[in-house]
């Protein structure tokens, strides 16, 4: 194979990198964008309500809110927990839920993401599927 011809093709690999590095920091920094606005007007209310129906119900739970999340921890068991993020580090990003629960000394935690596509599809019913789903194996001690 011809020199030149390895030079083009690893020069056109490399513009081809750098494009799709740039696209991918543009979708990020929109989708935080839009992240920061589905916290503040779906994720936060929802989460807050749902500690006071489980206040209610005798099962005492906190939110919290640290720099760019959502979590209700149980007040009795701190390794109990649910929580949406915003994980930008693939091709698209994405809200992920997780939530971990203690089993004896280990906590068992999980993490998939909700809903399917851009954070501005997300809404309440599937932030309150997850959270529900989530607090099953939380609830049923």
């Amino acid at each position: 194979m011809e020199i030149s011809d390895v030079k083009r093709r690893v020069g056109e690999t490399i513009e081809r990198a750098k494009r799709g590095a740039a696209e991918r920091r543009a979708r990020a920094d929109e989708a935080s964008r839009e992240y920061a606005a589905f916290l503040d007007r779906i994720a936060v209310p929802l989460f807050r309500q749902t500690a006071n129906v489980l206040k209610a119900q005798g099962y005492p739970f906190n939110v919290f809110t640290p720099g760019g999340s959502v979590r209700l921890i149980s007040e009795k068991q701190p390794e109990d927990y649910v929580e949406l993020t915003l994980d930008t580090s693939g091709d698209e990003p994405a809200v992920m839920g997780r939530s971990g629960r203690a089993r004896g000394r280990r906590v068992v935690e999980s993490e998939h993401p909700i809903g399917a596509g851009p954070v501005r599809g997300l809404g309440e019913e599937e932030v309150l599927a997850f959270i529900l789903k989530a607090l099953e194996p939380l609830v049923e001690r």
